[in-house]
């Protein structure tokens, strides 16, 4: 059996895949032992460590392709990678092991994406779950290591990766959450499994489109309830017939189609591409679809409505002044507590064009929800909101 470790970087072979690097030859199913090929997509090559060469040359052998931070390192894509797995499985019994589609690190999550897409044709794929502070997954597979085993790893680190203990960088720091005492992983699975793991942290990314329903709303108990309190809410001071609800970022449109159910009008504006082609069958004639961002709706106020709808958008650093130049007398705003008390509120407590009307509206209590099949769960924060009326100053 011949283990293939593709991984971005060299020091993420030992800070997520030692165990794979130096397991015992009695963990493996063939007499001949244990041969570990690493290949670094950041460079293109392709590192050998043969059957019988201890675990601290192993680490030597590593160690030499350590290299400065940088941050335009990035997967050579599916293709080039597929080659690379090709020429070191050499058509014998082989298994991958890559990073997580979800690691929080782009550049990793990415090149996990992209190594497992060779499957299945290529090896089977096992993904180490890696730095992922807002899922817990459910492994099919954990390795803890020894105390000499987490000795090996630290005296790794503080040996050849001083300059990562240092660094600046969200995707290269190294910090005591990314460097692993158990190490875990987890199968493949289905293609649409990784993608939905990929997308799902995405964020406001192109890459958060690749997939339908990235967010799982059509299935997520939490998401429904969250969207029919939303509409209702909505109703409750601006009723169907009050005249047309402006909503900013429709994504595929979970809310416009409760909207439209019942009885507004609504003119949806979602400035991405994919989002804005299923928006637009989602809905069919049922809402006017707009490629607006939040910005252009400002800079050029020809939507007026009788309410815009700024439901859970406002965490990506907007402009909120961008809120003055609306063409709209009152702005319905949805988000997690935490935001709303840190960004929203101070900002209100001084903004000399707009008020709360009435008191905040809890939407949804915080939910722990599985995702993603169930391959993993995450906490979902709640929602509140606040009604905005426009004064007279």
């Amino acid at each position: 059996m011949i283990d293939i470790v593709a991984v971005l970087r060299a020091e993420d072979a030992v800070l997520d895949f030692l165990s794979v690097l130096t397991a015992p030859e009695s963990l493996h199913r063939h007499d001949e032992g244990h041969e570990v090929h690493v290949l670094l997509g950041d460079t293109g090559e392709h590192l050998v460590l043969p059957a019988g060469l201890p675990p601290a040359e192993r680490l030597a052998a590593v160690a030499r392709h350590i290299r400065p931070v940088d941050e335009s390192a990035a997967s050579p894509g599916p293709e080039a990678l597929a080659g690379l797995i090709e020429a070191a499985a050499r058509g014998a019994e082989a298994r991958l092991w890559t990073h997580s589609p979800a690691d929080t690190r782009r550049s990793r999550g990415r090149l996990g994406r992209d190594a497992a897409a060779v499957a299945p044709g290529g090896p089977p794929a096992l993904h180490a779950v890696g730095h992922s502070p807002y899922l817990q997954f459910i492994s099919d597979l954990d390795r803890p290591l020894d105390r000499a085993g987490v000795e090996a790893k630290l005296a790794f680190v503080n040996r050849h990766c001083g300059h990562l203990l240092r660094t600046d960088s969200a995707e290269y720091v190294v910090q005591t959450g990314r460097v692993h005492a158990t190490e875990r992983f987890f199968e493949a699975g289905p293609a649409e499994e990784r993608e939905r793991l990929f997308a799902l942290l995405a964020s406001l990314d192109e890459d958060a489109a690749s997939v339908p329903d990235p967010w799982e709303f059509a299935t997520s108990a939490y998401e429904a309830e969250r969207l029919d309190r939303t509409v209702a809410w909505i109703a409750e001071h601006c009723p169907p017939g009050s005249g047309p609800l402006i909503e900013v970022g429709a994504c595929e449109g979970a809310l416009t189609t409760r909207l439209a159910e019942k009885g507004f009008t609504v003119h949806a504006t979602e400035p991405n591409p994919a989002f804005r082609r299923r928006l637009t069958d989602a809905v069919g004639d049922t809402a006017r679809v707009h490629p607006a961002s939040l910005e252009e709706l400002a800079a050029r106020p020809e939507l007026p409505g009788a309410a815009y709808l700024l439901i859970e958008m406002l965490y990506y650093g907007q402009d909120l002044a961008l809120l003055d130049r609306l063409p709209a007398g009152l702005v319905f705003i949805a988000l997690e507590p935490e935001t709303l008390a840190t960004r929203l509120t101070p900002w209100l407590a001084s903004a000399p064009h707009w008020e709360q009307a009435g008191d905040e509206t809890p939407l949804v209590a915080p939910a722990l929800e599985t995702v993603c099949g169930g391959r993993a769960y995450l906490s979902k924060r709640g929602s509140v909101g606040v009604l905005l009326r426009r004064t007279g100053a």
